[in-house]
């Protein structure tokens, strides 16, 4: 029997999808303040608690966004950064490369982005630096000294906060772009030298006008990833 609550939790869980493109609509700190708090339940290894959240918005946003694709739109000076982790792996295979493809191609096809199509592929790319328009993004830092079980910690965490959104009719997109731009966060923010850049996210009402928008990438059958033993 499913009951109310249950409901509620499914659907947050099912609704939630990558929003490309967010109405300007402020959120009060406090409903911030409330995603964290909720968030912060997640399991975490020993108690850890690992993550290190910096909320970032108005003038202080604007500021990281514009020094971000200062650089990211010169190509001599974009190619001085990159992650100081690998985010994907050094070679694709499948099914994993089909699925990226895939989901690649819908997207840009819903733009009207060619194959081949330099100039537009990288400004929807830019796009990631504005956080997708949305008033709130989130920079996720975690200390140097933790280790690979802090990466399962952070994304409970990260799972939490992108589900909380939903119970609150907000919508998230979650960004490993940012990575390749740690040393302009960490100037812009005047992070300790101990944090290191993980990924950012954004957060804010989904422009439902926006054809980006309509794309809910599909996910594999069951049969396909789980095997019952017993």
């Amino acid at each position: 029997m499913t009951t109310p609550q249950t409901q509620a939790v499914f659907d947050a869980l099912t609704s939630r999808k990558s929003v490309r493109r967010f109405l300007p609509t402020e959120i009060p700190r406090a409903t911030v303040e409330e995603l964290l708090t909720v968030s912060a339940r997640s399991a975490s290894g020993t108690n850890c608690q690992p993550w290190l959240v910096h909320v970032v918005t108005g003038a202080t946003k604007a500021r990281l966004t514009e020094e971000i694709l200062a650089a990211f739109n010169d190509p001599a000076e974009a190619a001085k950064h990159e992650s100081e982790f690998p985010i994907y792996p050094s070679e694709w295979i499948s099914p994993y490369l089909d699925r990226r493809r895939k989901v690649g191609w819908e997207l840009y096809g819903l733009l009207g982005i060619g194959k081949g199509d330099r100039e537009r592929t990288h400004a929807q790319h830019a796009r990631n630096f504005m956080f997708f328009d949305a008033p709130v993004g989130f920079i996720f830092t975690v200390h140097r000294a933790m280790g690979y079980a802090t990466w399962i910690d952070y994304g409970m965490f990260m799972g939490n906060l992108m589900t909380a959104a939903r119970g609150r009719g907000l919508h998230t997109c979650p960004q490993f772009a940012f990575a390749q731009f740690h040393r302009i966060i960490a100037r812009v923010l005047d992070l300790p030298p101990e944090q290191k850049v993980l990924c950012g996210m954004s957060l804010g009402y989904e422009d439902t006008s926006a054809v980006e928008n309509t794309l809910i990438s599909e996910r594999a059958p069951l049969a396909d990833w789980t095997t019952f033993h017993g």
